[in-house]
């Protein structure tokens, strides 16, 4: 299967990763690293002593494209599972030794952009900020970021700053509620927005987010069997 990224996924739970020499002559990455190709394995990489730094270099963009687009597969291929195989799906994900919920927050993000809508030069993450906003919010957000060369802390600082001078998203005033919670909990909430690297008003904003995404999903579950 061909990627993006350049990479190619082979068997044996490996990627290779093409190399082009000098002469630009393609290079199997799949053959004994002595000869000059890079080869991946489950538990890492194997590179030869005389790798010249530009297939070094190449090598390194070709690996975080194949990191960065995995959590795009992984959360389509949740998707399809729920979608298809909703009485199954679960025991398909152990036999693969996959943690359920990281790729929840996989398939939440995939199920939020369609594959037309997502940025090619923007990151997982990139999109993983903008997801819990309304579709025009995150088109502005990723525009935005694409046209600036934002890194994702520069999109999701951006993002802060707009709320906290009392504009939403969308550039209009933002809209806010009050909510009486104890302050015991809201420190629990805040070590946890700062473990997950997310600021706190969009860490509530993306776990009510999911949490109602979860249930409605589990109505519409039960809601079928009763069919």
């Amino acid at each position: 299967m061909n990627v993006n990224s350049g990479a190619q996924l082979t068997g044996a739970g490996r990627i290779s990763i093409p190399a082009v020499s000098r002469q630009g002559q393609r290079r199997a990455a799949f053959a004994d690293p002595r000869r000059g190709e890079v080869v991946t394995t489950r538990v890492g990489l194997r590179m030869p002593l005389d790798l010249d730094f530009a297939d070094w270099e190449r090598a390194g963009r070709q690996l975080a494209g194949v990191v960065d687009s995995s959590s795009w597969w992984l959360g389509d291929w949740l998707v399809y599972g729920k979608d298809h195989y909703a009485d199954r799906y679960q025991r398909g994900i152990s036999a693969a030794g996959l943690k359920y919920q990281t790729l929840r927050n996989y398939a939440w993000v995939s199920r939020r952009f369609e594959l037309n809508r997502r940025r090619a030069k923007l990151t997982f993450q990139h999109h993983a900020e903008v997801a819990s906003l309304l579709l025009d919010q995150q088109e502005r957000w990723l525009d935005r970021a694409e046209e600036m060369k934002w890194t994702t802390k520069q999109l999701r600082n951006a993002i802060r700053d707009a709320g906290k001078n009392g504009y939403g998203e969308g550039g209009s005033p933002a809209l806010t509620r009050r909510l009486a919670v104890p302050g015991s909990r809201v420190q629990w909430w805040r070590k946890a927005a700062e473990q997950s690297g997310i600021d706190f008003d969009r860490w509530v904003l993306v776990t009510l987010d999911r949490a109602a995404g979860q249930i409605l999903e589990d109505e519409e579950k039960v809601s079928e069997l009763n069919v």
